[in-house]
């Protein structure tokens, strides 16, 4: 029976320019080419854990306008249950700049991701939260989860428990240190695993190409939480997740990017 997931998080639009480089302070750069994509953290992991195998229900808030259902469309093409609102505001939307070398600006405007209210997580094994909906709902579905994980970003100071933290270094600055299971992101090197600061379990990305590094955090957390909530060694679920997060940035665009439990297979039997 594969695993239940709820992910109470932010769904968005994404508005991606292409670019040879990203701009300076100031600077105009021209010659980009421009994508629509659905997105949001909460989404994006939410379509990784259903292509890696998990039953995923969606639980956030878009506006009643002429991008909602493009927004919600990668969550229903991926097989995800949706409980969500409709609130007052505009669907979120992501302003997204992507270099040739996969670097990356995003400014997002969040909308109708502040306006998530009551919700019941329901039966399920693990609820995955990220930062781009505000503490009260964050809070909620900590409240209401039998194991949470908290991906910290964008990065921000919030006074809920977790047990699993997923941050950077920058994430991880800002959260502070914190008691239980961090899996801490090092980009190209990798990811380490600690328990109450000591390192459990280390592991490397497989070596690709980068393309787009916007779902790459959002692959692995999401590949993380499944490969532990099926049962497998601390060890091993650090290494697909970092596979999956490699896969994610060697591709174009958010979840169009984001692997299969099979391609995770094959990355790392090639490895």
């Amino acid at each position: 029976m594969p695993p239940s997931i709820a992910v109470v998080g932010s769904i968005n639009l994404d508005l991606v320019a292409r670019c040879e480089r990203l701009p300076h302070p100031g600077e105009t750069v021209t010659g980009a080419r421009f994508e629509r994509h659905p997105g949001g953290k909460g989404a994006n992991q939410a379509v990784a854990a259903a292509r890696l195998g998990a039953d995923v229900r969606m639980i956030g808030c878009v506006g009643d306008d002429e991008f909602s259902a493009e927004a919600l469309s990668g969550l229903r093409d991926a097989g995800v249950g949706l409980s969500v609102q409709t609130g007052a505001g505009q669907t979120g939307v992501a302003l997204i700049y992507v270099a040739a070398d996969g670097e990356n600006e995003i400014v997002v405007a969040p909308g109708a991701n502040q306006e998530i209210g009551a919700f019941e997580v329901g039966e399920t094994d693990a609820v995955l939260c990220q930062l781009e909906i505000p503490d009260e709902a964050v809070a909620e579905a900590a409240a209401q989860a039998k194991f949470f994980c908290l991906n910290a970003a964008p990065a921000r100071p919030i006074d809920v428990e977790a047990d699993l933290y997923v941050v950077n270094r920058h994430e991880l600055e800002v959260l502070g240190e914190r008691s239980g299971l961090v899996a801490l992101t090092l980009g190209p090197e990798g990811a380490v695993l600690l328990e109450n600061g000591v390192e459990v379990a280390r592991a490397e990305p497989p070596h690709l190409q980068a393309a787009d590094g916007t779902a790459a955090g959002d692959a692995f957390t999401a590949c993380l939480v499944v490969s532990l909530l099926q049962g497998r060694e601390r060890a091993e679920a650090l290494r697909r997740a970092c596979a999956a997060g490699a896969l994610a940035a060697s591709r174009p665009g958010a979840q169009p990017s984001l692997p299969t439990a099979a391609e995770v297979d094959e990355i790392l039997r090639s490895a």
